[in-house]
């Protein structure tokens, strides 16, 4: 019978790494392995965190409900859009400028602290409320029922975070496997749920940069948050079997890590793929493009290309530090070479890899 969720504090009592846990946690640690190598196939590792954190935040985004088109997401990163981004674009462009300051603090400081989670939900609702004080957050279904109400009390959830925080970066006190920890780190925040608004997505972004911070990824671009949207009733439903019986039933937890698991081991195996065919797609357009250009080609117009899945003239301006004319030939020139889209909305002018936009929709689609 369910009963009233007593918040846990961490490590748990007892040993979650059961023999299922660690045939899971064998097939996603060698998948995790395989995309941390095949992530340094491509040269400039800007231009997957360019790219796959806005898939990431796109993705992301969609769980809560806020959803938004691949042409949409490019357009407003342009700018070409001006003042009529849509919210849920602004609400995209937030989580992936939290990601990847998040990203940048991690590896600064190689800590995952309470400052850095405060900062991320900062940037995703620009607001500085920080942690919740004043009682009345509860969950609900979508037929508006209560389902779990958290811990109200404003020093319960300081204290409950200062505990998560010691058991993130801590690893003398608790001796599992990173993802393993990952999936309790995972279900005590939102279970804590500590802010008044974006508790989901910070809570995705940690799962991603705790993966960095413990060295299986050394770029922020496992794509978790699909995996979620794709299975989000039983990711619900998983975390709130966990609270319904108190925290205190084994099977309970071992479901919810083996789910996790799952996630890593699929996530990472649609990564491997994406990165291996943006690495040959980079390697074709290069292939192509030098002999084209000749002593006119350089690095910086193929990273151009692939950091800007749409890109304008005032980048490559920019980039490659050439004049606008120039710019724009160029441009013009890879168009007429079958290897971008050239569009026009109003006065400006964009210019589509329509080749690298179709890999992401694979992705999207499940096709690879």
């Amino acid at each position: 019978m369910a009963k009233e969720y007593k918040m846990p504090n961490l490590p748990l009592s007892y040993d979650l790494e059961t023999k299922a846990v660690l045939k899971q946690l064998n097939l996603a640690n060698k998948k995790l392995a395989e995309l941390k190598g095949v992530a340094l196939t491509i040269p400039n590792e800007n231009i997957l965190i360019s790219t796959l954190t806005l898939q990431e935040a796109k993705d992301s985004s969609e769980v809560e409900n806020i959803v938004t088109t691949q042409d949409d997401l490019y357009k407003a990163d342009l700018g070409i859009k001006g003042n009529f981004i849509k919210a849920a674009e602004k609400e995209v462009m937030n989580y992936r400028n939290a990601l990847i300051s998040g990203y940048q603090q991690v590896k600064k400081n190689h800590i995952l602290s309470i400052n850095t989670i405060k900062d991320i939900q900062k940037a995703l609702e620009n607001n500085s409320a920080g942690f919740r004080r004043l009682p009345g957050t509860n969950l609900k279904n979508q037929a508006g029922d209560i389902v779990y109400t958290p811990p109200q009390d404003g020093a319960e959830i300081e204290s409950l975070m200062a505990n998560l925080e010691i058991f993130i970066n801590d690893n003398s006190i608790c001796d599992f496997d990173p993802l393993v920890k990952m999936a309790i780190i995972h279900h005590q925040f939102e279970s804590i749920h500590p802010f008044y608004d974006g508790n989901g997505r910070t809570g995705r972004i940690v799962l991603i940069l705790f993966l960095v911070m413990s060295d299986l990824l050394d770029l922020p671009i496992l794509y978790l948050s699909r995996y979620i949207t794709h299975n989000k009733d039983e990711y619900y439903r998983l975390i709130q079997e966990i609270r319904d019986y108190g925290g205190d039933n084994f099977e309970q937890w071992e479901r919810w890590i083996l789910f996790i698991l799952k996630g890593v081991e699929e996530t990472a195996c649609q990564t491997i793929n994406l990165v291996k065919g943006i690495s040959m797609l980079m390697a074709d357009y290069k292939t192509r493009l030098r002999p084209k250009f000749g002593r006119l080609y350089k690095h910086e117009l193929l990273n151009n290309l692939f950091y800007h899945p749409y890109t304008k003239i005032e980048y490559v301006e920019r980039d490659m530090m050439v004049s606008r004319n120039t710019a724009s030939s160029y441009l013009n020139r890879i168009v007429k070479m079958g290897l971008l889209t050239k569009m026009k909305i109003g006065k400006s002018n964009y210019y589509i890899n329509t080749k690298l936009i179709e890999l992401f929709m694979n992705v999207n689609g499940r096709h690879i």
